[in-house]
C-alpha cells in the first residue's frame, strides 16, 4: 500500500469520525435552541415537521446511491431522533407536569429523560430483531449468535441486504436509544447511581471500547461504509462524554448553546467542512 493510499484512508475513517461526533452536540444544541426561542404553540408543532423532514429525507435517500443515501439516512435519523423521539418526551413531561431531579439546587435530570427509561421493553423488543437478524453484520451481533448457536442459512428464503439509507437511519436512531437506555439506568440511584462502581466501569468500558472501533474505522476505505461504522464508534464513546459531565469534569457548552454560540458555530463549521472534503477526495479518486 502507497503512503498517499494510507494517508487517504485514515482520513476517510478520521473525517467519518469527525462528521459523526459533531452531530451529538449539534443536534442537542439544535433541540435546547427550539425550546428557548420558540413560543410553545409553536414548539411542538416545528418539532413535528422536523422529524418529518428527517422521514422525508430516508425515503429520499432510497432512491440515492451509497455515499449520499448514507448521509441523508444519518440526518434524516437525527431529525427524527431530535424532533420526534426526543420532543416527544418533552411534550408529555410538561403535559403531565413531571419534576426535574434536582441535586443540590440543581437540575441534574430534566423531566424528559427521567421518563425516557419506560421505553425499555420497546428497546428489548428491537434488540430481539438485531439479535436473531442473520443479516446483521455488526460483529458484536455476531459474536453473539455464534455463541448461542443462533447463525443459520435457509437457502429457501435468502436475505437480502438493506439499504444504506435505512440501515443508517435505523442505526443511529437505535444506538441513541440504548445509549439513553444504559446512562439513564445507570443514573438512576434506585438502580446504581452516577457515582456508583459499575457507572465507572461504564465509562471507561465506553472509552476503551470506542478506542478499539476506532482503529478499526481508520481501515475502512469507502465513505459510505466509513460513515456507517463511525456512528456506534461515537456514540459508544459519547456514552463516556456524558458521563465525564455528568461528573462535572467540564463545561457542556452543548447544553448552554446561546451561551457559546461561537464554539457552536465552529463545530457547525468543521461538520460541514469535514463532509464537504471527505466527498470531493471521493470525487477526486473517481476522476482518477
Amino acid at each position: 500500500m502507497s503512503l498517499v493510499t494510507r494517508h487517504s484512508l485514515h482520513f476517510t475513517g478520521i473525517a467519518a469520525f469527525m462528521i459523526v461526533l459533531f452531530t451529538m452536540p449539534l443536534g442537542h444544541a439544535a433541540m435546547i435552541i427550539m425550546e428557548k426561542t420558540m413560543e410553545p404553540k409553536y414548539l411542538f408543532a416545528g418539532a413535528f415537521l422536523l422529524g418529518l423532514a428527517g422521514i422525508v429525507l430516508t425515503i429520499w435517500g432510497l432512491r440515492k446511491k451509497e455515499t449520499a443515501a448514507t448521509f441523508m439516512g444519518l440526518i434524516g435519523g437525527l431529525f427524527v431522533w431530535t424532533g420526534w423521539v426526543e420532543f416527544c418526551y418533552v411534550y408529555f413531561a410538561q403535559r403531565y407536569q413531571v419534576a426535574p431531579l434536582i441535586r443540590d439546587g440543581e437540575i441534574v435530570t430534566k423531566p424528559e429523560y427521567l421518563i425516557m427509561p419506560s421505553a425499555a421493553g420497546i428497546w428489548a423488543i428491537i434488540m430481539m430483531l438485531y439479535l436473531f437478524d442473520k443479516r446483521s453484520n455488526c460483529s458484536f451481533f455476531v459474536a453473539i449468535q455464534k455463541f448461542f448457536r443462533m447463525r443459520y442459512d435457509n437457502p429457501a428464503a435468502p436475505q437480502k441486504a438493506s439499504h444504506p439509507a435505512i440501515v443508517t437511519f435505523m442505526e443511529m436512531n437505535v444506538l441513541l436509544l440504548t445509549s439513553y437506555m444504559v446512562l439513564l439506568f445507570a443514573y438512576d440511584d434506585n438502580f446504581l447511581g452516577d457515582r456508583h462502581p459499575v457507572t465507572v466501569f461504564i465509562a471507561f468500558a465506553s472509552l476503551a471500547w470506542s478506542a478499539w472501533l476506532f482503529v478499526r474505522l481508520l481501515k475502512i476505505r469507502q465513505i459510505g461504509y466509513a460513515i456507517r461504522y463511525a456512528i456506534p464508534v461515537v456514540i459508544i464513546f459519547w456514552t463516556f462524554v456524558e458521563i465525564l459531565g455528568r461528573w462535572d469534569i467540564f463545561k457542556e457548552i452543548w447544553v448552554h448553546p446561546l451561551e457559546y454560540k461561537t464554539e457552536m458555530l465552529i463545530m457547525l463549521l468543521v461538520c460541514i467542512l469535514t463532509a464537504v472534503l471527505l466527498l470531493l477526495s471521493k470525487r477526486k479518486k473517481t476522476r482518477i
